[in-house]
This record gives C-alpha cells, sequence and structure tokens, in this order.
C-alpha cells in the first residue's frame, strides 16, 4: 500500500489540515515531519472547530497513530496544552495513538524570547516571525547545540546542556535588552514536562520503517507551504524548515523510494500572512472580500492574511519541486458569486514574459502577474460532493488549473466540514 506526502503548494495556510484529516480515515499512521506549532491546522469535524499546532491532523480518527518525526521542533508546553485540549473536549483517542521522536528538538523559553527580541529590534526589516522560537531552535539544530525530547528524559544530559546553551542565549538576550533567564527554573520545567511526556516518546523512524515493510498506509504531513522553504522559498520571508516534499524522508527516516505520491494543497486563491513579495496580491475590496469570504485570519497568529488570484507560475513550480502527483484545491467555494475569475498565466519582469519564479525575493517584487479570465459562478456549491454537482464553470475552473499546472486534480474542497468535500480520487485506492 502506498506512502502519501502531503505539502502546501503556496505560503502556507492552503487547508492542509482538513486533507490530512479527510485522507487520514484510511491511513494506518500519520507523521509530521517538519515545521513546529508555527502552524495551525483546522479541522470542523460536525460543526465543531478544532485546531491543531503540533498533533498531526489524522488524531481524531480513532485507530490511526500519529506521530511527532524528528523533523518536527516540539515546545513541550505547547503540546501538553494540546492533548490536554483534545481530552478536555472528550476528542482523545488514548496516549497509544501518540508517538513522539526521541531526535525532535525541543523548543526553549531563550528560542521564544530570542525570537521576540531580534524582530522587535528589526522594526520595518522584520520578517514576520510568529514569535514561536521556530527559528531560533532551528539554528541551535544546525549548531548541534541543541536540546532533543529524549534530553528531557536524562536529568544530567539536560542540565548541562542546557548550562552551556544559556550561557550564549543570555548573552544574546542581554544585547537585544531582553531579560536572561534562570538555568535552574528552565532546567526543573523541562524535566516535568519531559516526565509528562515519557510515556509518548518512542522510535517513530523505525515504525514507520516496519508498517512499510508490513504493507501498511502512512500518510506524511507537512507544515507551511512551498514558498516559505529555507532553501526554495521567497528568501528570507520564510521560515526555518524545508517545507518541500523531499522534507518527508530527512524529517521521518523515511527512504525516497517508499514515497509513493505527492499531494499537493492549493486553495483556489492565494493567501500570504506578514511580509515578502506577492504578485497576485489583490489591496482593493475585491481583496477584502476573499478575506472575509474565506476567514483569512492566521489560526496560529490571528493577523489577517493578504489575499489575491491564484497565481499558477508559482503553483507549477511547487509542482516541479515536490513532484506533484495531485492538486488538492481548497476553498473553491469562496469563489462563488464572482461574475469573472481571474488566474495569473504567467510573469513580466522588466519588460520580458517569464514563467518561472525569480530565486530573489526582490526581483519576484518586480514582477508584473499577467492574467487570464475564467467565467464564474454564482450557485452555491456547499453541497455539491461529486464533480458533475458542481456548476460547468466551477469544473471549467478545475480543468484549466490542472491542464495548466499538468497536475491532475484530485480534491475540491466546497466548505470547510470535512463532509463539504468533492473527492474525485483518492491516493491511497489501489
Amino acid at each position: 500500500m502506498p506512502n502519501i506526502v502531503v505539502v502546501g503548494a503556496q505560503w502556507g495556510d492552503e487547508g492542509k489540515g482538513k486533507v490530512v484529516d479527510l485522507y487520514a480515515r484510511d491511513a494506518d499512521a500519520v507523521v509530521r515531519f517538519q515545521g513546529g506549532n508555527n502552524a495551525g491546522h483546522t479541522l470542523v469535524v460536525e460543526g465543531e472547530k478544532i485546531i491543531l499546532h503540533l498533533i498531526p491532523s489524522g488524531i481524531l480518527h480513532p485507530g490511526t497513530v500519529c506521530c511527532i518525526g524528528n523533523g518536527v521542533v516540539v515546545d513541550p508546553g505547547v503540546l501538553l496544552d494540546e492533548i490536554r485540549g483534545l481530552r478536555d473536549r472528550g476528542r482523545w483517542p488514548g496516549d497509544e495513538q501518540l508517538v513522539i521522536s526521541p531526535a525532535a528538538h525541543v523548543i526553549l523559553p531563550c528560542h521564544r524570547a530570542l525570537d521576540l527580541a531580534r524582530e522587535a529590534r528589526a522594526g520595518r526589516h522584520q520578517i514576520g516571525t510568529t514569535g514561536r522560537g521556530i527559528g531560533p531552535c532551528y539554528e541551535d539544530k544546525a549548531s548541534r547545540t541543541g536540546i532533543r525530547i529524549a534530553d528531557l528524559l536524562d536529568p544530567g544530559t539536560l542540565a548541562s546542556r542546557v548550562e552551556a546553551l544559556l550561557d550564549e542565549k543570555n548573552a544574546l538576550l542581554r544585547h537585544h535588552g531582553a531579560e536572561p533567564l534562570d538555568p535552574a527554573a528552565v532546567i526543573e520545567g523541562l524535566l516535568a514536562a519531559g516526565e509528562r511526556l515519557r510515556p509518548f516518546v518512542g522510535d517513530v523512524a523505525g515504525r514507520v520503517h516496519a508498517w512499510t515493510r508490513q504493507g501498511s498506509r502512512v500518510l506524511l504531513e507537512g507544515a507551511q507551504g512551498t514558498f516559505l522553504d529555507l532553501d526554495h522559498g521567497t528568501y528570507p520571508f520564510v521560515t526555518s524548515s524545508n517545507t518541500t516534499a523531499g522534507a518527508a524522508c530527512t524529517g521521518t527516516g523515511l527512504p525516497p523510494r517508499d514515497v509513493h505520491g505527492v499531494i499537493g494543497i492549493t486553495k483556489a486563491y492565494v493567501t500570504r500572512v506578514g511580509r515578502g513579495p506577492f504578485p497576485t496580491e489583490l489591496t482593493d475590496d475585491l481583496g477584502d472580500r476573499l478575506r472575509e469570504r474565506g476567514r483569512e485570519f492566521g489560526s496560529t497568529t490571528g493577523r489577517p492574511r493578504r489575499c489575491g488570484w491564484l497565481d499558477l507560475v508559482g503553483l507549477r513550480t511547487a509542482c516541479r519541486l515536490s513532484g506533484l502527483s495531485g492538486l488538492a484545491v481548497t476553498k473553491l467555494d469562496v469563489l462563488e458569486g464572482l461574475p469573472e475569475v481571474r488566474v495569473c498565466t504567467r510573469y513580466r519582469l522588466d519588460g520580458e514574459t517569464v514563467d518561472f519564479v525569480p530565486p530573489r525575493a526582490e526581483d519576484l517584487e518586480r514582477c508584473e502577474p499577467v492574467y487570464e479570465a475564467l467565467p464564474g459562478w454564482s450557485d452555491s456549491i456547499a453541497g455539491c460532493r461529486t464533480l458533475d454537482d458542481l456548476p460547468a464553470n466551477a469544473r471549467r475552473f478545475l480543468d484549466f488549473v490542472a491542464d495548466a499546472t499538468g497536475c491532475p486534480v484530485v480534491l475540491a474542497s466546497v466548505g470547510p466540514g470535512r463532509e463539504q468535500t468533492v473527492e474525485i480520487h483518492n491516493p491511497f485506492a489501489a
């Protein structure tokens, strides 16, 4: 049976949570492979809105094991709060359904403090970080000074490593005008969190290999989106991890030969949070309309999202970077009622027509979108469940996206609810 990767094909917030939740009903396991609690995956089940930041989006399916891979950075307090919240709502399936890699790195209080202090000092040059400590944690991972989940279970190792780390971090915090942290208090808090997390710690990579040998179905869940990738995104307005499909292997231990398909999630339009280039951004009443109808406010930060027309130049690039085998188009319902729907088919840069995303953010900032107008539709599509149920112009829009990208549309979301989905092809189908 296949192992399927799900990634964002835009700047994040594409609706990955809903798609993963939907596919998880057919999966034996869901493994999150990168990012941290800067992600916010929203599920709407039986009218109840549930936002997950670290726990994989398959947790609401009894019998589906959810894993946090080594590529994720974990804030222990946030994870414990998330577990408690699901328990309080009667949505916790049982402790045996969550497994955390001992190799996942830990977000410390100094990471959060440093993240906020740097951003405050940057002033108008801010990059729009969520302030969750994600970047500083990945910095320590790369410099080989980080704390991992396994360290929380070893008091002696933890104490020496935290003390050495804070010796440097406190100097940085003072430099940025922030208060230094007490090593003893940090160590005490981490040890307490480690004891509460101990029952969940297990060999994620080993399990993924075993599931693959047994023919089980594994869904690998990414966070953020293609153009927030540290290497391939609109640097420096990116996240601190790799968000494309290749990270599913490095972030879990799954070899590339065992990836059998990659589903890219794209909205029927585009959104972006924070600063950075956005060629198709709409700063007029139409942009406001998309924001209000699409409820485009960050589930992690609450910040309003910038909105614009669908960018097929970017989407084609995302298809190439992750080798997408299918596209899931979300929020198709947000476009209903518009007399026409525009899509960007190419850019104009310095008088030349280009069909690629320039590697420099400064160049992408200067790109002018070239649009093609498609006829809109006025009928509500919230109740549609098959392609034939959709209005002709909505189907034409999906066909245009598939033809322009060379990637088939396998799903269309017509509302926030789990059931409000037109499923064209299930990647787990034989």
